[in-house]
This record gives C-alpha cells, sequence and structure tokens, in this order.
C-alpha cells in the first residue's frame, strides 16, 4: 500500500528528473548543432536559433545562420523525439507483455517497419513522405500480426513472446534484404542499408513537425491510460477484474506503439535497444508507476539519443558512424545484464 507521503516523494522526484533532463537537454541539442564538418560556437547558435525564431536581428555569416537552423537544429530535435517516442513504445511494450526485454526492435516492430518503407522506396510503391510513413505503418503492423500469431500457439513461458519477435525480426530482414539486393541498385543499396542502421542525416524541419504530433499525441494517450497499463502488470485476468477492458486498451496501445515506430522509422530507419535500455533506468529513478515512469521516460529518451547522435559524429574523425551502432553498442551489454539477472534462481 503506497502511502500519501510516497506519492509526494516520487512526483517530486520526477519534478527534479525533468528539470534536470529540460537542463541537459537544452545542453546536448546546442552541442549536436555545433559540431560538425563546419564547426560553430556555442554563441553563434544561440544568435541563429533566436533569429529563426525572429526574437533577435544579430549579423551572423549567412552560412552559419543556414547551417544551424536549416540542417543542424531540425536534426537534434528529430533525434530528441525519436528517442522519446521509442522510450516510450518500450514503456509500453514491457507493461503489455509482462516482459523486461519488450521493446520495438526485439520484437520485430522496427524490422517489420523498415521493409514496409523499403517497398516504397526501392519498389516504388506510393510517393512522397505520406507513402513512406504509410509503408512504414503498414509493415510495422504485419510485425505485430507476424509475432501475436506466433506467440499465441506457443507454450507458456516468460520469453516466448520475445522469441517471437526474434522469428518476426529474422523474416522481415531478410525480405529486406531480398528487395534490397534483387530490385536496387548499387546506390540504393548503400544507401538503405546505412539508412536501415539509423541516420539523422536527411531530417528537416516538416519530419520534426510530423514527429512533434505523433509524438505528443501517443504520450497523451499513454498517460491517459496510465493507470490501465499498471493494471497490465499484474496480468490479463487481474486487469480484467479491476475492471480494465483488456482487449481494447491491449489494441489502442498496440496501435499507438506502431503508429509511433512506423513514423520514426520511416524518418530515421530502424534505431534499436533505445526502449529497451531508458524504460529500466526510468523505473529505476522514478519507480513502476506509469503516470510517472512515461514522462520520466521520453525525458531520459530524448537525451539517450541527442548523446547517442553526438557520439555518432566524434567516435570516427571525418566519418559519421550510423546511429543504430552506437545505440547497440549500449544496448547489448544492458540487454545481457537484463537476461542474466531474469534466470532462473537454483
Amino acid at each position: 500500500m503506497k502511502t500519501v507521503d510516497d506519492v509526494g516523494s516520487g512526483t517530486a522526484g520526477l519534478v527534479l528528473l525533468l528539470g534536470f533532463t529540460l537542463v541537459v537537454l537544452v545542453f546536448a541539442v546546442a552541442v549536436a548543432t555545433a559540431i560538425g564538418d563546419y564547426a560553430i560556437g556555442l554563441g553563434t547558435v544561440f544568435l541563429a536559433v533566436t533569429n529563426g525564431l525572429g526574437l533577435t536581428g544579430a549579423e551572423i555569416p549567412p552560412i552559419e545562420q543556414s547551417v544551424v537552423w536549416d540542417l543542424r537544429l531540425s536534426r537534434a530535435l528529430v533525434a530528441a523525439l525519436a528517442g522519446a517516442g521509442l522510450a516510450l513504445c518500450g514503456a509500453i511494450l514491457q507493461a503489455l507483455l509482462r516482459n523486461a526485454l519488450a521493446e520495438p526492435f526485439v520484437l520485430g516492430v522496427s524490422a517489420g517497419a523498415s521493409t514496409g518503407a523499403v517497398c516504397v522506396i526501392v519498389l516504388g510503391i506510393g510517393a512522397g513522405g505520406l507513402s513512406l510513413s504509410m509503408g512504414a505503418f503498414a509493415g510495422a503492423f504485419a510485425a505485430f500480426a507476424l509475432v501475436a500469431l506466433l506467440s499465441n500457439g506457443a507454450t507458456s513461458g516468460p520469453n516466448h513472446t520475445i522469441l517471437a519477435g526474434v522469428a518476426a525480426s529474422q523474416l522481415f530482414n531478410a525480405l529486406t534484404s531480398y528487395i534490397v539486393t534483387t530490385s536496387g541498385n548499387a546506390q540504393q543499396a548503400r544507401d538503405v542499408m546505412f539508412w536501415l542502421l539509423g541516420s539523422f542525416g536527411g531530417v528537416r524541419w516538416p519530419d520534426f513537425q510530423l514527429l512533434v504530433l505523433v509524438v505528443v499525441l501517443g504520450l497523451a494517450v499513454c498517460l491517459w491510460m496510465a493507470r490501465s497499463l499498471d493494471a497490465f502488470t499484474f496480468g490479463d485476468e487481474d486487469a480484467s477484474a479491476l475492471g480494465v477492458p483488456v482487449a481494447r486498451i491491449r489494441l489502442i496501445l498496440f496501435g499507438i506503439t506502431a503508429m509511433m515506430t512506423a513514423t520514426i522509422v520511416s524518418m530515421v530507419g530502424a534505431i534499436g535497444f533505445v526502449g529497451l535500455v531508458v524504460p529500466h533506468a526510468a523505473r529505476y529513478i522514478v519507480g513502476p508507476m506509469h503516470l510517472r515512469l512515461l514522462p520520466a521516460c521520453a525525458a531520459i529518451g530524448a537525451v539517450f539519443l541527442v548523446l547517442a547522435d553526438i557520439a555518432s559524429r566524434v567516435i570516427v574523425p571525418q566519418q559519421i558512424v550510423p546511429i543504430g551502432v552506437v545505440t547497440a553498442l549500449v544496448g547489448v551489454p544492458f540487454f545481457a545484464i537484463i537476461l542474466y539477472r531474469s534466470r532462473p534462481q537454483t
């Protein structure tokens, strides 16, 4: 039984966390906007941003104004939103499936969205950003359907959903590779394979506008259903006994997860392990209650992926490492730790 003091301390901890992450996020976005082949000072970055917002009319070189406002700032903000969205997806899936290893990348959702997006890019199914997002959305739902089908027939066990996700991921990755190698030219193959490992290089302000709408909507719906998510952690039967319409809530939340994952993948490619690492870190700080956990996940995820984007540009001089490689370097050891801690005790 939680006391009023427990709830109050948890809320105070969340406020402190959100305040701290906001400060770190602003600094990280500023650094991400300043670094690159053409280095720009933080002071110039600040003036370029205020100029772009119409708050000042400072005289700075036009090329620096364009690089900051038109290229790098939108990239950093999309990275923050992608991190927030992927972390939310991980928290939702872990609650719905009651599995500490659940996240879009592990469950094959990212792979399915990638296949749908590649069908649009390489095979030319539709045209424009809307068609790309819809292709990724259809692929994400196809992956969900396959995982649900495989899980329904599996024997009971704590990891059968994860195993079904691994199978779905392998299938959709194979389909993606087949499409690229048989239908795309050499340049398309290089571009798509780099994109599948994650890249923020091509994002601009229209991508930010769409992504902020999707992530804010997803966060709002999930916060509205936070108590239902708390009930899911005890199992479907207990949630139903508490008056939660299990089937309807599950469908809505799976749809929200697919929507956010598909939108992110269609813009920046498949980025793994953000939805695995961040929710566990957030639970350690603010506890398991989803009314606090979800905002914490969004805040920490935003900071995490902006820092990963910075690392991807400075690890190897004069070269950009795919963002998925950076997140995997953090996520794989974390994945191993979770597996080790969840092993049966003898």
